[in-house]
């Protein structure tokens, strides 16, 4: 009876023990992959509905620094959703929408480019694009009529560097490459729709 207790016992020590110097031979970046901040998020009326003004706090590590400046573009991916919990179905949800942020570098120009659906904007530095990515404002994220007067939802906005955009060579880098994992968790604030939006 008393070998049988011994070997779970014996078992389960070894098995700590590999856990243990597992963790301890890991390296120290795994568990800390570079991420970005959401500083602040708010909804502004506008003349049709609600428009998100964000900020994000981050920098692009050497990695994807040197990619830009190798004329390789990035991809950014903003996400907002609105939601409102009902006891008797499943939650509401009247908006979920994204929109693509791609940096890029103009060798022959020596500029900085930023292109969001139809507009596109040229900078003299990299400091200068990257400050319009991490602030966002006059996104129009929300319809009138997509939202009950006076009800509260639940609004939350996030933002990515979405590798699947990238070209094929790169991709198949960065899924096993830790510095082109840069994400944020998602910033959640309530939001009560007023009677109309000015």
């Amino acid at each position: 009876m008393t070998i049988k207790r011994f070997f779970p016992l014996r078992l389960a020590v070894a098995v700590w023990a590999a856990l243990a110097l597992w963790l301890s031979f890991a390296p120290a970046g795994v568990a800390h992959a570079e991420t970005i901040s959401v500083q602040r998020a708010s909804l502004q009326a506008d003349n049709t509905g609600w428009s998100l003004d964000a900020h994000f706090d981050f920098d692009l590590n050497s990695s994807l620094e040197e990619a830009v400046n190798r004329s390789v573009p990035l991809y950014f991916m903003l996400y907002f959703t609105l939601s409102r919990p009902r006891w008797y179905w499943f939650d509401e949800e009247p908006v979920n929408v994204s929109q693509s942020m791609r940096l890029s570098f103009q060798p022959l120009t020596n500029e900085y480019r930023v292109s969001t659906g139809g507009l596109q904007l040229r900078f003299g530095s990299l400091n200068e694009a990257m400050a319009v990515i991490k602030h966002i404002t006059s996104w129009h994220v929300i319809d009138r009529n997509q939202v009950h007067p006076g009800e509260t939802y639940d609004a939350s906005v996030r933002m990515q560097l979405d590798i699947a955009l990238m070209p094929k060579p790169f991709q198949i880098d960065a899924v096993n490459n830790r510095d082109w994992n840069l994400s944020s968790d998602w910033k959640k604030f309530t939001f009560t729709a007023s009677e109309r939006a000015k």
